[in-house]
């Protein structure tokens, strides 16, 4: 299994209006070969701090769905998002492969 988190900060104020977006995204990523689960996580002490946090089967099917064109397409949409300062965050992304379980 290969476990990839997306960890992104944005204002308290907007964590709610970030959280509906992800409530409502398109799933795309769902039917992709080799993806498991997808989650959203805040962190409690810190409501500003998202962390996307996605399993796939494989590192291979992960890349192949980061270099799809699907992929792209969602985050061409992402910079196209009417609030400038939620649309120019760089999240830091950490990719894990399950070793034990």
């Amino acid at each position: 299994m290969y476990i990839v988190n997306s960890t992104f900060m944005v204002p308290e104020e907007k964590a709610e209006e970030v959280i509906g977006i992800y409530r409502n995204r398109s799933k795309w990523v769902d039917r992709a070969d080799g993806f498991l689960s997808f989650q959203l996580l805040q962190n409690q002490k810190r409501p500003g701090e998202l962390v996307v946090h996605m399993e796939w089967a494989s590192r291979e099917q992960y890349l192949n769905w980061a270099r799809s064109e699907q992929f792209k397409q969602i985050h061409e949409l992402e910079k196209k998002y009417p609030d400038q300062e939620l649309a120019s965050i760089i999240p830091k992304v950490s990719q894990y492969k399950v070793v034990a379980e």
